[in-house]
């Protein structure tokens, strides 16, 4: 295992900086309980958190916090698989049970947020994987992590897939009290089935829908990244119509659809179990995803144009520049209460 290779990543990027700590650093552990058995812990003292998204990303933000890498949601598509390659770990098994957890994540934050040097950005979290994937539940490191957020002022977003969010609800609402604060949970599709294969680690997706409906119940506005839809397993327009449906009923303020892409890495781990479950598809796949990751662009247009009608019937609309998803401010104490505005 090639620790001293451990260095500063961006979504899953190649690394290029001097490595974030030293191999003396990494201690080994696993836990005899049921939610852990099978799982490996690498408890890593990092040297930075921060990481820089490389120019050419497809990414719409320019920072990101990964406290952990690895993920035992166990998605058969994640294009994050290639990182673990990154310390000649297995990109498929391996990057389910072999976890990365960066234990000093929100005192290193603290300290390169109150730095001078750092421009005050916004800050993105669960980009690679999920920040609230199952060791959260042991480590705890997002409640440090939000308050260091909160305590800077520090704008930042939130994407997962993980119900354990609800846990720190309270300091997200006083985050959202002196800065931008995005919440968005990942909800590809409500197929019971699909989702028990493709995403064995997560929580069903009618949890996670719940998880949106309680934050809407809250006051905090949550919007829902429907995303991987997944090539001629859950895209016909029927599974689309109740995805959205059900999107809507939560409480979602916004739906935005996106195509699974298959990255080196992810893409062999997926074609394999693809052979394995559904071998008819397999030469349907070679074909649609001949030029790259990515699916054409015609099919992608039409199931984004197919889940923004779908949006617009059910009074949701898809998440457009310039339109972030924020928990709402507090209004003031006044006579006659005035609605603030966000912008």
């Amino acid at each position: 295992m090639r620790w001293e290779n451990l260095t500063a990543e961006s979504d899953g990027n190649p690394p290029k900086d001097p490595a974030l700590f030293g191999a003396d650093t990494v201690t080994t552990r696993t836990f005899d309980t049921p939610e852990f058995r099978g799982i490996t812990f690498h408890e890593i003292r990092a040297r930075s958190i921060v990481n820089r998204v490389p120019g050419a990303s497809r990414m719409p933000f320019e920072w990101t916090v990964n406290p952990y890498r690895g993920c035992s949601h166990a998605c058969v598509y994640c294009f994050a698989r290639k990182s673990h390659s990154y310390l000649d770990l297995d990109t498929g098994l391996g990057f389910d049970s072999q976890i990365v957890v960066k234990v000093n994540a929100p005192e290193l934050l603290r300290r390169q947020l109150g730095s001078r040097r750092w421009p005050g950005e916004h800050i993105a979290m669960g980009t690679n994987v999920d920040c609230y994937q199952r060791a959260e539940g042991r480590y705890r490191l997002m409640p440090g992590i939000i308050a260091a957020l909160r305590d800077h002022a520090n704008p930042f977003s939130i994407l997962t897939k993980g119900t354990l969010i609800l846990r720190d609800l309270d300091l997200l609402k006083q985050a959202a009290a002196v800065t931008e604060v995005g919440i968005s949970v990942s909800v590809g599709f409500t197929d019971r089935e699909l989702w028990r294969t493709v995403e064995p680690g997560t929580p069903a997706p009618e949890r996670r829908l719940d998880v949106v409906r309680t934050l809407s119940a809250h006051g905090v506005d949550c919007g829902v990244l429907m995303a991987p839809v997944i090539p001629f397993l859950g895209d016909d327009p029927s599974q689309l119509r109740a995805t959205v449906r059900a999107v809507a009923a939560s409480g979602a303020t916004s739906v935005t659809p996106l195509v699974l892409h298959l990255r080196p890495g992810a893409r062999e781990w997926f074609m394999a179990w693809l052979g394995h479950h559904h071998p008819h598809l397999v030469r349907r796949y070679e074909r649609l995803y001949a030029e790259g990751a990515y699916a054409p662009k015609w099919y992608q247009r039409r199931i984004t144009r197919q889940v923004h009608e779908l949006a617009e019937e059910y009074g949701i609309g898809p998440t457009r520049p310039g339109m972030p998803r924020r928990i709402p401010l507090p209004e003031p104490a006044a006579p006659e209460p005035t609605q603030l505005t966000l912008l």
